[in-house]
C-alpha cells in the first residue's frame, strides 16, 4: 500500500508562495488567493495515478506532477475551495485512507540569522528561485521531513508577517524554506511557520 507522506490543503495561497510557483512550475500556473492541495506519496510513480484521479474528479487545475526517486508530490488548484477539498478526498478515497494517516511534519533544523553577511547573501542568492536576499537582513531557515511540508510553512509565515520569500525546496527526502526581512518579521513569521507544522500533529 502506497504510504501518505504529506497532505496539504491551502485555503488560500499568499501571493509570493502563488508567484514562486507561478515561476517554477510546468503545469497550469495558479495565482494568489486561490485553494491548493499538496500531496506527497511513496512509492513515487503512485502519483501519476492519483492526480489523475483528482482531475477526473473535480474542476481543480494541476501544476505539479514529480516523480522522484523515492517520492512522488502533486499540487492541484482551484477558486473553489470545495473543489479543492473534493480532490483531496478523491484522492484519500483512491488510496484507501484518511487525512491522518498522513506522516506528521518534523523539524529537522531552524535557525534565525541576524544581520546577514554580504559575501553570504550573495552565496544564497547563487542557488534561489525567489526574491534576492540583501545583504544585512535577518534570514530564517527550516528544514521540514517530509519535505513537502516547506510549503505550508512558507504559507503560513507569509500570512502571518512581511516576510521575503527567497526560496523553498519542498522536493526530496527533506524540504527548505528561506525567508528574508527586518528582525521582527522574520521571528513572527518563522513561529507561525512551526506552529502551522505543529498544528499537523
Amino acid at each position: 500500500m502506497a504510504e501518505l507522506r504529506s497532505y496539504i490543503v491551502i485555503d488560500s495561497l499568499q501571493e509570493q508562495l502563488a508567484a514562486f510557483m507561478a515561476s517554477t512550475v510546468v503545469g497550469y500556473m495558479p495565482v494568489a488567493g486561490m485553494a491548493s492541495l499538496f500531496v506527497e506519496v511513496a512509492p513515487g510513480m503512485e502519483i501519476v495515478r492519483l492526480l489523475d484521479v483528482a482531475v477526473k474528479a473535480t474542476n481543480t487545475r494541476p501544476a505539479i506532477q514529480v516523480v522522484e526517486r523515492s517520492f512522488g508530490t502533486l499540487e492541484v488548484h482551484s477558486e473553489d475551495q470545495g473543489d479543492v477539498r473534493q480532490a483531496g478526498q478523491a484522492v484519500l478515497d483512491a488510496m484507501g485512507l484518511k487525512e491522518s494517516d498522513r506522516d506528521k511534519p518534523k523539524v529537522a533544523s531552524s535557525t534565525v540569522i541576524r544581520h546577514i553577511d554580504p559575501y553570504q547573501a550573495a552565496l544564497i542568492n547563487k542557488s534561489r528561485q525567489g526574491s534576492m536576499l540583501l545583504a544585512g537582513q535577518t534570514v530564517f531557515i527550516l528544514e521540514t521531513q517530509p519535505a513537502l511540508y516547506a510549503v505550508l510553512a512558507a504559507n503560513e509565515a507569509e500570512k502571518a508577517s512581511r516576510v521575503t520569500l527567497v526560496d523553498i525546496r519542498p522536493f526530496g527526502n527533506f524540504g527548505r524554506l528561506y525567508l528574508a526581512g527586518e528582525e521582527a518579521d522574520v521571528v513572527v513569521g518563522s513561529e507561525a511557520a512551526i506552529s502551522a507544522l505543529e498544528a499537523c500533529q
